[in-house]
């Protein structure tokens, strides 16, 4: 494992989904080497394809093998076993970042990684993805959450500021208020975006994302400033 210059990481991505690709364009427009990323599906084939055209799909043991910073962007229910599998089957390398994606999990989720001697970070994009190069941009609008020992903290800060986002440190007691603040803004958003949705459509109007989208950016925005929940629509 040999970074291309000062400073500069190998980063292996594990997980072609809506995140890992998007993290992976991030960090090589500043600079870092991405060596390899993981895909199983042929959608996800087709995402890493898109986002990050030179770099090669490999199998995780390649992946990790060949980086000094991995990230692990899988489903929260793949997480624990793929970094536990890992551990048993002797992948992990001492001095080697890895960092997960997930909201719902801080650093015990890597301890069997930290056992083997790499350094845990958790790091999670606040931002619901497309999968696009879209959230490239959508980046430097989005705070990065972080959670790492003491000593850690600041590379974990220095990897959000590099993709363009602004990190916050949250602290490893605390992860549990964050991820339920954050399915709770995400899910109720959604279903309420697409109820009103319907009921547009049953009324008879045509383009309904045209109507309903000045109304929830502003809605939300004019909450975020205050502080507060407001009151009715004004009209």
């Amino acid at each position: 494992m040999t970074a291309e210059r000062d400073g500069r990481l190998g980063v292996g991505i594990i997980g072609a989904g809506r995140v890992g690709p998007v993290l992976g364009q991030a960090l090589a427009g500043a600079g870092h080497a991405i060596v390899g990323i993981s895909a199983v599906s042929q959608e996800s084939r087709d995402r890493a394809e898109a986002l990050l055209p030179a770099v090669p799909i490999l199998d995780v043991p390649d992946i990790i093998e060949r980086s000094e910073l991995v990230l692990l962007c899988v489903p929260d229910e793949q997480l624990a076993d793929l970094v536990s599998g890992l551990a048993e089957s002797g992948a992990w390398q001492p001095g080697q970042i890895v960092l997960h994606t997930s909201p719902n999990f801080g650093l015990s989720v890597l301890e069997p990684a930290r056992t083997r001697g790499v350094i845990p970070i958790a790091l999670h994009p606040a931002m619901v993805f497309t999968g696009t190069s879209v959230d490239v941009a959508r980046l430097t609008d989005c705070c990065m959450v972080v959670t790492a020992s003491t000593p850690v903290l600041p590379i974990g800060q220095a990897l959000a500021v590099e993709m363009g986002a602004e990190p916050v440190v949250v602290a490893e007691a605390d992860r549990a208020h964050y991820a339920e603040a954050v399915a709770t803004a995400s899910n109720f958003s959604i279903a309420i975006v697409n109820q009103a949705r319907v009921l547009l459509e049953q009324a008879g109007v045509e383009h309904p994302s045209r109507v309903l989208g000045p109304i929830v950016r502003s809605a939300v925005e004019n909450t975020l400033m205050s502080g507060r929940i407001l009151g009715e629509i004004d009209v």
